[in-house]
């Protein structure tokens, strides 16, 4: 029998691959091999896992390590697929292919005591006709010259989708809940057409695809269910990175200076390039409505206000690493919502407010910039700032019963009214104040703890606008509500 020996070559292998076999060095072929069935395999995990998958699309690829900590060497017969010529998986041992076309088997290996062996897997999930995810599984069986086979688990969930490649929506259009959508090449809403989105919807988009909005969109997912835009990467960076918490996974939305009314209400938009883009376009018609939402975890800006009209409420805007929010020019009003500016993959991150009446020496007049009941947060001393040229002239801003993290205005007491001004470092502001903050996992909850300088921070009338909270919390059964778009709750 033919075996590979898995161990450290004696010479040394140059980078053209040539071997220099040193004079003075000598393999050692004494090594002893063990046949008793109480010499195992030692292995990194006894299941490799792969998270959802596009059926047909490839996945990332695994890795699983095989160890021999006994004293002597150990050989394997034989490694192979349970399912064999039926298997989804494709695995490579140390090198051999386990050919699904043969059996998905590959024979005769060694490790030597103290060695390892490296296998690598993929899968690619075969289409299921269904709605929902499907999870399927298979056994790698290691067979030792012992007699004794050890398995280890691989198991895969594969989620049907819709594939659209540089798709164009030329008439108004309703999506329904169902499978996800893939988008490559971006997704395209002509001039004059609406497209809809019902609660439930998921558009997962390719690297670099976006959203190119001419006509307009209309969103209306629920608490529950909310229609989601995100990265088509549903496998891992690393164990515990999911490609889903990475930014810049696909483009982002643009609203074209064409594209007016739209209205997104329980969206969700993260790890894209940027959030939300609008395009400089007439004041006098509402260019975007975005309330219940998130725009979380982008590569550039989260919120981009380009000269047009917007209202946002009970909306969370946070970790961007252009600004978290940018007013330039225009009329905006922000009620009840969470800017935090918390991102954590690069220091030279935005801030979580930008108000400029200015952009490419060009003027743009800032009719209105009202913030009510607001939170605005971040890691920086000052994360609400602007470029103001002429503030008497063509520039009204203003900020009611909001927390914010800047510099106190002492001597503005009309366009601050009601502010509270965080101090870094003091109980209950910054990041201190949220109930999860996780940045060796990347997992945040924005949500108020109890000692968050913001609770009770906000002015009932204009909670009225928003009775309850992003998740559905009732704000007006206390005697002020919180700022922000989380009204606290005791965790459970």
């Amino acid at each position: 029998m033919n075996m590979r020996k898995i161990s450290v070559f004696c010479g040394s292998v140059l980078a053209w691959g040539v071997v220099v076999v040193s004079g003075f060095t000598s393999c050692d072929d004494s090594m002893s091999f063990t046949t008793d069935r109480g010499a195992l395999l030692s292995f990194s995990t006894d299941m490799v896992r792969f998270d959802t998958v596009i059926s047909t699309v490839g996945s990332s690829t695994r890795q699983l390590m095989v160890y021999n900590r006994n004293a002597d060497g150990l050989r394997i017969a034989s490694v192979r697929l349970k399912q064999a010529y039926a298997t989804p998986f494709r695995v490579n041992v140390d090198g051999s292919y386990l050919e699904p076309e043969s059996g998905a088997r590959a024979y005769d290996f060694e490790v030597r005591t103290g060695d390892s062996i490296r296998v690598f897997a993929e899968v690619t999930m075969p289409e299921n006709g269904q709605d929902a995810p499907v999870a399927l599984n298979d056994t790698l069986i290691f067979a030792l010259e012992s007699g004794v086979e050890q398995h280890v688990i691989l198991t895969a969930v594969g989620q049907d989708a819709y594939m659209w490649r540089g798709k164009g929506i030329e008439a108004d259009t309703l999506l329904e809940a169902g499978r996800p959508i893939v988008v490559y090449d971006s997704l395209s809403v002509r001039e004059g057409v609406t497209l809809s989105m019902a609660a439930g919807v998921q558009l997962y988009f390719h690297d670099g695809a976006n959203l190119w909005v001419h006509g307009r969109i209309v969103a209306e997912g629920t608490v529950d269910r909310p229609v989601v835009f995100r990265g088509d990467r549903t496998d891992r960076m690393f164990d515990y990175l999911p490609y889903d918490n990475t930014p810049s996974r696909w483009g982002g939305i643009r609203l074209k200076a064409t594209s007016t009314d739209n209205r997104l209400n329980h969206v969700d938009i993260h790890s894209a390039s940027y959030g939300i883009a609008c395009d400089s376009s007439s004041t006098d018609v509402m260019k975007l409505t975005l309330e219940n939402s998130v725009i979380h975890n982008v590569g550039g800006e989260g919120l981009g206000l380009y000269h047009c009209r917007a209202s946002v409420g009970n909306t969370q805007i946070s970790n961007t690493l252009g600004h978290c929010v940018a007013v330039v020019g225009g009329w905006a009003e922000f009620v009840h919502c969470t800017l935090a500016q918390f991102y954590p993959w690069d220091a030279a991150r935005g801030d979580a407010l930008y108000l400029a009446n200015k952009w490419l020496a060009l003027d743009y007049p800032l009719q209105h910039a009202h913030f009510l009941n607001c939170l605005v947060t971040g890691y920086a001393d000052d994360v609400v700032t602007g470029n103001l040229e002429d503030e008497n002239k063509d520039v009204d801003y203003y900020f009611g019963n909001c927390v914010l993290r800047t510099v106190e205005a002492e001597d503005d007491a009309v366009r601050f009214v009601g502010v509270v001004y965080e101090k870094k470092g003091e109980e209950g502001t910054g990041q201190e104040q949220f109930r999860l903050f996780d940045t060796d996992n990347y997992l945040y909850d924005f949500r108020l703890k109890d000692i968050s300088v913001a609770r009770g921070k906000g002015l009932t009338e204009w909670a009225a606008r928003y009775p309850t909270d992003r998740y559905g919390i009732d704000r007006l059964t206390e005697p002020t509500p919180d700022a922000g778009c989380y009204e606290f709750v005791p965790e459970e």
